[in-house]
């Protein structure tokens, strides 16, 4: 699995990672976790509102030390105290001692001053290495990352897929220069997967057979083909992820990538950001 710097923080990730939104808690769920750290896809994202975490503390029991493991507060919980509840509840759950990112959901009605603060006093309690936010525009980082004074954002996790390339005008760039990582979820389009029959579809079903690859792999080539650019589709299927595990490791040809763009052009203006 390739591997590359996630953001400033010297860690290196695999450029593709597992999700685990909407996992079932079935053995063959847990199979495939297992199978992703396996394959080298120890970036494991979860979160307080998948009410999945105690699934997933079970599924890597054993296996901690290999993963970077990640998961979310949400916004309703996220005051000075309740962050910290609310961290300290997930790394029960999970059967951790200390997460590596912690991320705020989504932002709410909680100033985002004191969500910063609270998540700062979590770096300083031992409790994450790192801190970042999702869901997050231009706008919103701003305000984020100047109500920090001790530690910075590691991260800010997006939807992207091939229908909301939104992010690419100036949302990547923001956080490219600011050696931010980018982690898009949904990189399928969460059931909105091209129809083989489509425009699209043909286009992918030709890259991948020119690269001996899969219509997926070349999408997840695609959505990391940037140096900030991480990705975490959720699958439940060992062979689904083994499938996933293949889209790093090689490069789409200058055509191939002129040609996903012209089936799936990004916007040419600024669009609102994509979220599910």
């Amino acid at each position: 699995m390739t591997r590359k710097t996630f953001g400033w923080t010297g860690v290196d990730l695999p450029a593709i990672g597992q999700g685990t939104w909407m996992l079932p808690a079935t053995d063959r769920a847990a199979s495939a976790l297992q199978s992703g750290l396996d394959l080298g896809m120890t970036h494991v994202d979860c979160a307080e509102m998948y009410d999945n975490e105690e699934f997933v503390g079970r599924a890597l029991a054993g296996r901690r030390d290999e993963v970077f493991l990640v998961s979310k507060v949400l916004p309703s919980h996220a005051s000075r105290s309740g962050t910290r509840r609310a961290c300290e509840q997930s790394l029960h759950r999970l059967r951790a001692s200390h997460l590596d990112l912690y991320l705020l959901h989504w932002r709410g009605g909680i100033p985002i001053a004191e969500t910063m603060a609270a998540l700062e006093d979590l770096v300083d309690r031992g409790l994450t290495r790192f801190i970042g936010v999702s869901n997050f525009d231009v706008p919103d980082l701003e305000e984020a990352v100047a109500a920090l004074s001790r530690h910075r954002l590691a991260c800010n996790q997006v939807l992207y897929h091939l229908g909301d390339r939104g992010i690419e005008r100036r949302l990547i760039p923001w956080c490219e220069a600011r050696e931010i990582a980018v982690v898009g979820y949904s990189p399928f389009g969460h059931s909105d997967f091209p129809s083989p029959a489509s425009a699209g579809g043909r286009v992918l079903a030709a890259i991948a057979a020119r690269s001996g690859r899969t219509p997926r792999q070349v999408i997840l080539n695609f959505l990391t083909r940037r140096t900030q650019m991480f990705t975490i589709p959720k699958s439940g299927d060992p062979e689904h992820v083994r499938e996933n595990s293949g889209g790093a490791g090689w490069h789409l040809s200058t055509d191939d990538l002129t040609a996903i763009d012209r089936a799936f052009p990004a916007p040419d203006r600024d669009v609102p950001l994509g979220m599910i």
